[in-house]
Formats: structure tokens, C-alpha cells, sequence
């Protein structure tokens, strides 16, 4: 199983109130929408050709990350999403400071976990409605150098279209929902720090510098 499994979000880039593959079976498949299908053909594609580009240094690279990811996910929502219960009593001041903190690690993990993935190219295998707005666009990584009979990464991505605006809401990676990873991350800290948000966001701003320095999560 891919390591990035076991990180965050972003990466990508974003599940916002569920478990996908729970609800997705119970789900009936409604008309696919190839505007959500080329929406994450086309933008996580090009992700990946940011971070696998040698012509542009590090800094560069990851400055046009950051503006890829904000152009591809709802990082706020998502923010607030893996805060889990911790948002209902937080105050704006400390949501805003904890969205920012998670917004900064998310470009710090997807940056390093998507850059391994040097050479793979994204394939969509298809998409279906779960709700008006709502559409599940199934894809996989697929490597030109693995070896025979090896099955490529499965990845879900979790669309949501507003006024023909579309942002990727969550990411399941081999059958494990990325945000709600994160929920029960962050909320197995809190409950052991008192529920202190203010302590899980220095560690979040740990975390992200401990990413960036050594590239690893």
C-alpha cells in the first residue's frame, strides 16, 4: 500500500461529511458528468507535471503547487471538515488560525507525497452523481515501469459543482477515505491535549515544518 495512503488531504485535495465507500454502496449510479471527468483528468495531471518538472527549482515547484491546489480543492472546507467536533465551540479567530495552519501542511504534504509519483499519469475509469452537485470521479495512477501484472493505485475523487464551479471536496486512495483519516487524527489530539485547538495548530505548523525540511511525512 502506497505511503501516502497513511497522510492527509490534500492533497489533493479533499470527504467532507462521509465515508465514501459506505455511502457509494448504497448509492444508485446516476448520469456520469464528463465536465467533473475532465476536471480532475486535466488538473490532477497537471499537478503531477508541476512536481515532476526539472526544469523548475524547488521554490518554483512549490509555489505553482500551491496555486494549483488552491485552484483545485475547497481547502476550508475540508479544514473544518477533519476539526471534526472542535469547530462547534471553536471561535472564528481560532478556525481561521487552524484553516491556515491546515491549509500550509496540506501544500506541504501533497507536495512531497505527489512528487514520488514521477512519470505516472492519471487515468479516469469513470464517475457518478451521488447527489445534484455531488459527483464520485473514479481514476487511477498508472505506472509505465511497473512490473507486469502489477495493478495501478486506485483514487476516488469527491467533486462538487457549484454554479459550474467545481472543487475536489476529498480523496479516497486504495479504499481509505483522507479526511476522515484526518478527523480522527486531529481528534485523537485534541482529546489528549484537553482539547486545546491551540496546541494541535503549533502542531500542525511542527508538522509542516518538519515536511518541508526533510521531505518526508
Amino acid at each position: 500500500m502506497p505511503k501516502f495512503v497513511n497522510s492527509i488531504y490534500t492533497f489533493i485535495v479533499g470527504a467532507i461529511a462521509v465515508a465514501l465507500l459506505a455511502l457509494t454502496a448504497f448509492a444508485s449510479p446516476a448520469a456520469a458528468s464528463t465536465a467533473a471527468e475532465a476536471f480532475v483528468q486535466s488538473n490532477v495531471q497537471r499537478g503531477l507535471q508541476i512536481l515532476n518538472n526539472a526544469s523548475l527549482s524547488k521554490e518554483q515547484r512549490q509555489e505553482q503547487f500551491r496555486a494549483f491546489l488552491v485552484t483545485l480543492t475547497d481547502l476550508r472546507r475540508i479544514a473544518l471538515y477533519t476539526l471534526g467536533p472542535a469547530r462547534r465551540t471553536a471561535s472564528a479567530a481560532d478556525q481561521d488560525a487552524f484553516v491556515e495552519a491546515f491549509r500550509n501542511y496540506a501544500f506541504a504534504v501533497y507536495g512531497a507525497e505527489f512528487s514520488k509519483y514521477s512519470g505516472q499519469t492519471l487515468r479516469v475509469t469513470g464517475s457518478m452523481q451521488r447527489a445534484p452537485g455531488d459527483e464520485l470521479v473514479r481514476t487511477v495512477l498508472v505506472d509505465p515501469q511497473a512490473p507486469a501484472g502489477q495493478q495501478p493505485i486506485e483514487v476516488d475523487f469527491r467533486v462538487y459543482n457549484s454554479g459550474g464551479k467545481f472543487s475536489v471536496v476529498d480523496i479516497v486512495v486504495a479504499g481509505l477515505d483522507l479526511a476522515i483519516t484526518e478527523q480522527d487524527d486531529f481528534s485523537s489530539f485534541l482529546a489528549q491535549h484537553n482539547g486545546d485547538l491551540k496546541a494541535l495548530i503549533a502542531n500542525l505548523r511542527q508538522r509542516t515544518a518538519r515536511v518541508r525540511s526533510t521531505g518526508r511525512i
